[in-house]
C-alpha cells in the first residue's frame, strides 16, 4: 500500500499564506521520542549542511524534520555538516553504523553527496535527497521546491522594483549561488529566463554575473565589491540568489552610499527586515515546514516499507534519469506581504521589528 504524502501548496488567501504553526528546537541528536508510534525506536537520520550559508537549516529545517519525525513515533537522528565535506561523511558513516532505517541528506556538493548515498544504499538503507538533488546520487526520492520557480520569481521581483523606480537601461549585477549546488542551477534557469530578455533587448545592461563559491556570504560580498568596482562605483539593481548574498551586497551598496533593488531567498529575519527597509527588494518564501513534513512523511514510508506517493518528477542531468519528487510552491515577498511570512508562525515578530516598530506599522504589520 502506498503510503500518501500530503503536499501543503503555499497559496495567497485574503492576504495571508495557508501554512501551519512552527515546532520546537531539537538538539543534534533529535527528540527520539518514540512513545507516541509503533516504530520501535526506528531511526531516521538527516544531515542538513552548514548554519553559515542561510538561517534556515537550523532555525526552521531541523525542529520541523524532528517534530514532524518524532511526531509520528520514529525517532529523528539530525546532524549538521557545517559546510564540511569529510564532516558530513563522518555523520553518514556513524549513522550508516547505528542502523538508521532511511537517511535523508542536503548535499553540500554532487560528488560526496553520491558517494554517501551509494554507501547507504549498499547497507541496505533507503535515500532521500532534501532539498538539493543529488546528481547521479539515485535517491530513492527528492523533497524540494520548484526551484526554476524560485528563480523566475526572483527575476520578476527584480523586474517588477526596477519598472517602479523608473531607471532608464538599468545596470544589473547577478550574484548567482554555489556553483556545485544543483539548486542554484535550476535558480539561476529560472531568472536567466526572464532578466536575460532584458539584457538581450538592451533595456538593462549587465554588469556581471558571477557565482559564489559554497554560498559563502563574505566571498560574495568581495565579488560583488569588486563587480561594483569594474561598473564604475554605479549599478541599479542586483540580483541575488538569496538573502545572505543580498545581505552581502547590501553592506557593500551602503558603504558606497548607495541602496538599489536586491533580491533574495528564504525569508530569513535579516532579509525581511531589509526589505522593510527598503535596502531589498524581495525575498522568496519556502515555506519550509511544508517541504519538511513532506520529507518526514516520505522518510516514515519508506521505513515502513511503504513507497511513498510523488507530485512530480526531476531529471538528474548526469545520468538521465528521472527521480520521484515532491515540490511544492514558492511565494515572491514583497514588503506588502512580509506580514504573511509573521502569520505563519515562519518567524516571530519582534525579532523582524525590533527597531523597525513605525516600518513594520507602515506594512501593516500589527
Amino acid at each position: 500500500m502506498r503510503k500518501l504524502i500530503r503536499v501543503a501548496v503555499t497559496v495567497l488567501a485574503a492576504g495571508s499564506l495557508v501554512l501551519a504553526a512552527c515546532g520546537d528546537d531539537s538538539d543534534d541528536k533529535g527528540s527520539g521520542d518514540t512513545s507516541g508510534g509503533d516504530s520501535g525506536g526506528t531511526k531516521i537520520g538527516v544531515i542538513l549542511p552548514d548554519s553559515k550559508s542561510s538561517a534556515r537549516w537550523e532555525t526552521a529545517d531541523r525542529k520541523f524534520l524532528d517534530e514532524a519525525i518524532a511526531g509520528a513515533g520514529f525517532e529523528a537522528v539530525i546532524q549538521n555538516a557545517e559546510g564540511d565535506k569529510q564532516k558530513m561523511a563522518t555523520i553518514a558513516d556513524s549513522m550508516i553504523a547505528q542502523g538508521v532505517k532511511v537517511l535523508m541528506i542536503v548535499n553540500l556538493d554532487s560528488e560526496s553527496g553520491a558517494t554517501i548515498l551509494k554507501k547507504a544504499k549498499d547497507a541496505g538503507i533507503k535515500t532521500i535527497d532534501y532539498d538539493r538533488l543529488t546528481l547521479g546520487g539515485g535517491a530513492d526520492v527528492y523533497i524540494s521546491f520548484d526551484n526554476v520557480a524560485v528563480g523566475k520569481l526572483q527575476g520578476e521581483g527584480l523586474t517588477k522594483c526596477l519598472d517602479e523606480k523608473g531607471t532608464a537601461k538599468p545596470k544589473v549585477a547577478v550574484l548567482n549561488g554555489s556553483p556545485t549546488d544543483n539548486n542554484a542551477t535550476l535558480f539561476k534557469e529560472g531568472y536567466d529566463g526572464v532578466i536575460n530578455k532584458k539584457f538581450d533587448s538592451g533595456e538593462w545592461t549587465e554588469v556581471d554575473d558571477q557565482s559564489v563559491p559554497d554560498w559563502d556570504n563574505q566571498k560574495g560580498g568581495q565579488i560583488f565589491e569588486q563587480m561594483l568596482a569594474t561598473a564604475g562605483g554605479s549599478v541599479d539593481g542586483v540580483l541575488a540568489a538569496n538573502d545572505g548574498l543580498g545581505g552581502a551586497a547590501i553592506a557593500v551598496l551602503q558603504k558606497n552610499g548607495l541602496k538599489v533593488p536586491v533580491t533574495g531567498q528564504d525569508a530569513t529575519v535579516e532579509g525581511l527586515r531589509n526589505i522593510l527597509t527598503g535596502d531589498q527588494c524581495m525575498t522568496v518564501y519556502k515555506a519550509i515546514k511544508v517541504e519538511a513534513d513532506a520529507a518526514a512523511e516520505a522518510a516514515i514510508a519508506l521505513a515502513s516499507g511503504d513507497e511513498p506517493d510523488t507530485n512530480g518528477e526531476v531529471e538528474d542531468t548526469e545520468t538521465g534519469k528521472m527521480v520521484e519528487s515532491v515540490l511544492a510552491t514558492p511565494v515572491a515577498i514583497f514588503k506588502d506581504n512580509v506580514k504573511d511570512v509573521i502569520a505563519d508562525g515562519f518567524v516571530a515578530q519582534d525579532e523582524v521589528c525590533e527597531g523597525l516598530e513605525a516600518e513594520c506599522a507602515d506594512a501593516g504589520i500589527e
